[in-house]
C-alpha cells in the first residue's frame, strides 16, 4: 500500500436520501486544492452495475468516459471535483462476489472454504488498494452506500473497519452522516436517532471522527453538545448540514465549520482554502436577474433523481447566464392516457427538453411535445431517445411517412426510421452491452452545434442501442432536417437541427454527463440562451 495514501470513509444512517453523495463530493472539493483526491463508491446491491435498473429503483444511471454505468453519485463527484471518474471506482456487491467466485473457480484459494470474512472483505480492500496505487492517490474518499445496519453493505463496513489496522490509525478518518429531526410538537431537535445510529456503527467497530448532522435548520448548541457527548466526538467535529438553496453551497457550509481544519489535524497538513472560482457562479444560481421555464417531458417524472444530471446541467447554464431555470416536469404518459392537450401541458413554457427513456410507454406523448415545439418555434433539445423521437415526428409530419416509427416502439413497423444498431442484434445480455462511453462526432461546418462547441469535432458520452436508420437519411435531409453531426465513419447520426427555428437541436449523446458549474454543456447553454432570447422578444 502507498504509504502516503490517506483514507476517508463516509457512512450514513437512519434513512437513505440524506445527501451522502453530495457530502462526499463536498469533502473532496475542500481537499482537492491540497491533494489528488479519488472518490470510490461502494454499493450493496448484487447487480454488477446499475445499468439494468429502472430509474425508479435507483435514480439516474451515470455514464463515464470509459463506458462504465455507475451510481448517480459519480455525477456529484465529477461536477464537484471537476474530474473524469473511472468505472473501477464503483464497487458493488455483485462485482466483489463475482471476482471472488472467479478466483474460487480457478482454484486460487487452494481448496479452502470461501467466506465473507476474510475472502470478501479482503477482495474489497484489495480493490481499494489497487485504485490507490493505480491512480497514485493522495486521498481516497470511500462512500459506503445505504445505511448502517443494512445486511448488503455489512462487508463494506467490515472492510472499512479493517482498513484502519492495515493503513494505520493516523491515515484513516471516519465521517458519519446521520439525521437529526425537528419535532414541532415540542419545538426541539431530537438527537436520539443520531445516538442510536452511531451506537450501531460503533458496534461494528467503527468510531467516527466527524459526525454530520442532517437537519432542516442549523443544529442547535444543545443538539451538538448531546451528539458530542453520547457519540464520543469533539464538539467542533459535529458538523451541521442544514437545508440549503443549492448543493454547490455545501463545501462553503462545511468550511465555515472548519471541516478542512479537522481533517488537516488528523492527517497533519496545512490546508489551502480556495473556493473563489465558485462564489460568483453560486451568486448566479441564488440571485439571478432573469428567469425562464423549461419543460422536461419524460416518463420518470415522479422521481427527480431520474434526471439528476439534466437538472444540474440546466442549473450550470443558468448560473453562467445569470438566469434562474424553473423546471416543469411533464409526464408524457398523461398526454397519451389522460388525453391532456399538449397545448395546455406546455402553456407558459419557454423551452422543451425530451430526455432519455427506453421503451414505448410515453413515447407518443413525447412526440406530441416535439411537434408542438417545432411548429410553435419553442426552443427544443432532444437527448438520446429525444433525438430518435424528433426524427420520427419529422418523418411523419414533414416527410409524409405516416407510419414512421422505431423498432424499439413498434417492432413490426413498415417504416423503421429508427432501428437497432446492427452489432446489437445478436446481443443476448442486457448489462454493459449498449453503445457506451465517450464517442467522437464530426460536426458540420457552419451548423448550430459547431458554433456551440466552437469546433468541428466534439466528444460526448453515449448510452443507447438504437440509431437513425441510414436508409432514411436522404429523405430526411431532402425535407429540411440537417444532420449536423455524425460518427467518424459517417454512418451514425449524432446531431440533428432545423435551420430557421429559434433552437431545434437534438443529440444521440448525453451531454448532461459532462456539464460542470464552471464549464456548462454547450447544448444546455444554447437552449437556455435561446429561451431567454425568445422570452425577451415575446
Amino acid at each position: 500500500m502507498q504509504k502516503k495514501t490517506r483514507w476517508i470513509v463516509i457512512t450514513g444512517g437512519v434513512i437513505s436520501g440524506l445527501g451522502k453523495g453530495t457530502a462526499t463530493a463536498s469533502v473532496g472539493k475542500l481537499l482537492s486544492r491540497n491533494f489528488k483526491v479519488v472518490p470510490v463508491k461502494c454499493d450493496g446491491y448484487i447487480n454488477v452495475d446499475p445499468g439494468t435498473m429502472n430509474p425508479f429503483e435507483h435514480g439516474e444511471v451515470f455514464v463515464l468516459d470509459d463506458g462504465g454505468e455507475v451510481d448517480m453519485d459519480f455525477g456529484h463527484y465529477e461536477r464537484f471535483l471537476n474530474i473524469n471518474c473511472k468505472s473501477a471506482w464503483n464497487l458493488t456487491t455483485g462485482k466483489i462476489f463475482d471476482g471472488v467466485i472467479r478466483k474460487e473457480r480457478r482454484g486460487d484459494f487452494l481448496g479452502g472454504t470461501v467466506q465473507i470474512i476474510p475472502h470478501i472483505t479482503n477482495e474489497i480492500r484489495n480493490r481499494w488498494r489497487e485504485i490507490a496505487e493505480t491512480e497514485k492517490a493522495d486521498i481516497i474518499i470511500i462512500e459506503i452506500g445505504g445505511t448502517v445496519g443494512d445486511i448488503e453493505n455489512s462487508w463494506f463496513i467490515e472492510a472499512a473497519r479493517q482498513l484502519k489496522k492495515e493503513a494505520g490509525h493516523e491515515n484513516v478518518l471516519y465521517i458519519h452522516l446521520t439525521y437529526v429531526p425537528f419535532v414541532s410538537s415540542v419545538g426541539q431537535q431530537k438527537t436520539k436517532t443520531a445516538q442510536r445510529d452511531v451506537e450501531g456503527l460503533r458496534a461494528k467497530g467503527i468510531i467516527p471522527d466527524v459526525i454530520i448532522g442532517r437537519s432542516e435548520g442549523d443544529l442547535s448548541r444543545d443538539a451538538r453538545r448531546k451528539i458530542a457527548m453520547f457519540c464520543d466526538v469533539d464538539e467542533d467535529a459535529v458538523i451541521s448540514a442544514r437545508n440549503i438553496e443549492t448543493i454547490y453551497e455545501i463545501p462553503f457550509m462545511f468550511e465555515e465549520q472548519k471541516m478542512l481544519s479537522i481533517i488537516a489535524r488528523k492527517f497533519d497538513f496545512s490546508p489551502k482554502k480556495d473556493l473563489e472560482e465558485w462564489k460568483g457562479l453560486i451568486k448566479g444560481l441564488k440571485n439571478p436577474s432573469r428567469s425562464i421555464s423549461v419543460a422536461i417531458c419524460g416518463k420518470y417524472t415522479m422521481l427527480n433523481d431520474s434526471y439528476a444530471s439534466l437538472i444540474e446541467s440546466l442549473a450550470h447554464a443558468g448560473a453562467n447566464l445569470d438566469t434562474k431555470v424553473n423546471i416543469k416536469f411533464i409526464e408524457t404518459t398523461d398526454i397519451e392516457e389522460k388525453k391532456i392537450k399538449v397545448e395546455d401541458a406546455l402553456k407558459g413554457i419557454d423551452a422543451v427538453i425530451v430526455p432519455i427513456g427506453f421503451g414505448s410507454r410515453g413515447a407518443e406523448g413525447k412526440i406530441e411535445c416535439i411537434r408542438h415545439s417545432r411548429t410553435n418555434n419553442i426552443p427544443f433539445l432532444g437527448l438520446c431517445f429525444g433525438l430518435q423521437l424528433a426524427v420520427i415526428e419529422f418523418a411523419r409530419n414533414v416527410c409524409g411517412i405516416k407510419g414512421a416509427n422505431s423498432t424499439e416502439i413498434s417492432p413490426e413497423t413498415k417504416d423503421p426510421v429508427v432501428m437497432i444498431l446492427p452489432e446489437q442484434e445478436r446481443v443476448a445480455e442486457k448489462g454493459a452491452t449498449m453503445r457506451l462511453g465517450s464517442q467522437v462526432a464530426d460536426l458540420r461546418k457552419g451548423s448550430v452545434v459547431s458554433s456551440l462547441y466552437k469546433s468541428n469535432k466534439c466528444s460526448e458520452r453515449h448510452r443507447h442501442r438504437y440509431e437513425v436508420n441510414p436508409e432514411y437519411h436522404e429523405v430526411l435531409e431532402k425535407n429540411g432536417l440537417v444532420i449536423s453531426g455524425s460518427s467518424r465513419n459517417g454512418k451514425l447520426v449524432e446531431f440533428i437541427e432545423l435551420p430557421g427555428h429559434p433552437f431545434f437541436v437534438a443529440t444521440q449523446a448525453h451531454p448532461e454527463y459532462k456539464s460542470r458549474l464552471e464549464n456548462p454543456s454547450p447544448l444546455f447553454y444554447g437552449i437556455v440562451k435561446a429561451a431567454l432570447e425568445g422570452k425577451n422578444q415575446a
